[in-house]
């Protein structure tokens, strides 16, 4: 479960409840923190700093309990919060992430450009299957084909496709989509994220070709 990192993307369409400017400003804050986080702090410091992230995700979906994006970082970060932690203890959170995603899919399905579907499907391809857990990789590649209906071009569901495959075996294919995540355009304010997407994907990427050599 160290491995289980998302990053989301800018709204593709109007969400059925629409972020007013002090949300939106609070979404990004939540955002670049989870990159910082992520990306730029010391893995033994990450459990802590994911913990009280978390905190403030939770509470901005029970103060905006109709706003999907609220309920899709939410997911975000506490399965982030998992990865960092690690191990069998890191279920339970696991599971709470996969019900905030799914609550997030319930109020809006495009939201934040289908992350919901992508991060959802990430959890369902890196969770251990039954019975210790809810893994399934048909579940995993099904979420994946909606997030790439709605967001063919973007950086996320491009990599969490890209591993997916890799996964099952499909390097030929995992490299295109992999290759392609990196033509990515960038997300004005997300550089971190960018960044740190990009790292990932070149280093799964060394692992693509040692397979396909």
């Amino acid at each position: 479960m160290k491995r289980i990192l998302f990053v989301l993307c800018a709204c593709l369409s109007l969400p059925v409840w629409a972020l007013e400017a002090p949300d939106q400003q609070r979404l990004s804050s939540i955002q670049q923190e989870w990159a910082h986080i992520q990306y730029q702090l010391p893995e033994d410091q990450r459990v802590a700093a994911f913990e009280k992230l978390a905190a403030e995700s939770s509470a901005f979906t029970q103060q905006r309990p109709k706003a999907a994006e609220a309920w899709i970082w939410s997911g975000i970060v506490t399965s982030s919060w998992a990865g960092a932690q690690g191990g069998l203890g890191a279920l339970s959170k696991v599971k709470q992430a996969k019900a905030d995603l799914e609550k997030a899919l319930t109020l809006d399905p495009n939201a934040l450009q289908g992350s919901a579907y992508a991060s959802l499907a990430a959890l369902y391809d890196r969770v251990p299957g039954w019975p210790i857990g809810f893994g399934d990789a048909d579940k995993a590649q099904a979420l994946l084909e909606q997030a790439l209906k709605i967001n063919p071009n973007g950086i996320d569901p491009l990599y969490f496709w890209g591993d997916h495959l890799f996964r099952q075996g499909h390097y030929a294919q995992a490299r295109e989509a992999l290759e392609k995540a990196l033509q990515a355009a960038p997300r004005p304010g997300r550089e971190v994220a960018d960044s740190g997407r990009r790292k990932d994907i070149q280093l799964l990427l060394v692992d693509v070709n040692k397979k396909l050599k």
